[in-house]
């Protein structure tokens, strides 16, 4: 995840700007949009109630490896790690990054007030409201940050493609788990994408440093 500033804040607008475009509509209860949700989610709720091995394989995989708190647990041993290389600014950055995606998400889930999806025969529950998605949005942003924390360190190349590889599996399977077990529509999972890759880029687009003055204060 190598961008140059500029490149970073270009993208961060653009992310921001979809997401604000997403927001409306959502907000508002638009129809059209709203349709498309419930033909989706009630697609796939259909799925989760039948294949009940497919289904508790997706609740371990929301419930523990790709929950929020899972996600936070390694942001904070990132950071740790920054800090014990006394790379002291780069891991209050990963910090205050993961604090203001959960500010962000909680804030936005109160104030447009979204309800979940609710059925009849339900596989899983969520609480508070449903948009964004707080598993999409933390995951994005705890890989997002761990791919460019690699790229700032020069990670081998290997390392990056298999950390790109594992972090596109893990955004994108998070999503699906939670449209699938029925706790969240799609454009609430959407919301959490795109709002959680914009933190990434403004962290990236804002971080004051390069990585050789951050490596040489680190030195000495």
């Amino acid at each position: 995840m190598h961008v140059s500033k500029l490149h970073a804040v270009r993208t961060a607008a653009v992310l921001a700007a979809l997401f604000v475009i997403l927001l409306v509509p959502v907000a508002a209860g638009w129809g059209p949009l709203v349709d498309a949700d419930g033909d989706i989610a009630e697609a796939l709720h259909r799925t989760a109630v039948t294949h009940h091995g497919w289904t508790e394989a997706n609740k371990v995989l929301t419930d523990w490896v790709w929950d929020p708190w899972t996600m936070r647990a390694g942001l904070t041993l990132l950071a740790g790690w920054l800090l014990w290389r006394r790379m002291w600014l780069l891991a209050m950055w990963i910090a205050a990054t993961a604090a203001a995606g959960t500010a962000l998400q909680q804030g936005i889930k109160a104030a447009v007030g979204r309800e979940r999806p609710h059925w009849t025969n339900p596989v899983d529950s969520a609480h508070y409201a449903a948009f964004p998605s707080g598993h999409a949005l933390t995951a994005t942003v705890a890989f997002g940050l761990l791919l460019w924390v690699m790229t700032l360190c020069g990670a081998r190349a290997a390392w990056l493609r298999a950390a790109t590889v594992l972090a596109v599996v893990s955004v994108a399977g998070v999503g699906f788990t939670r449209v699938y077990l029925g706790v969240h529509w799609p454009t609430d999972v959407l919301g959490g994408w795109l709002l959680g890759a914009a933190l990434v880029y403004a962290a990236a687009a804002t971080y004051p440093y390069p990585p050789d003055r951050e490596d040489e204060r680190a030195e000495e």
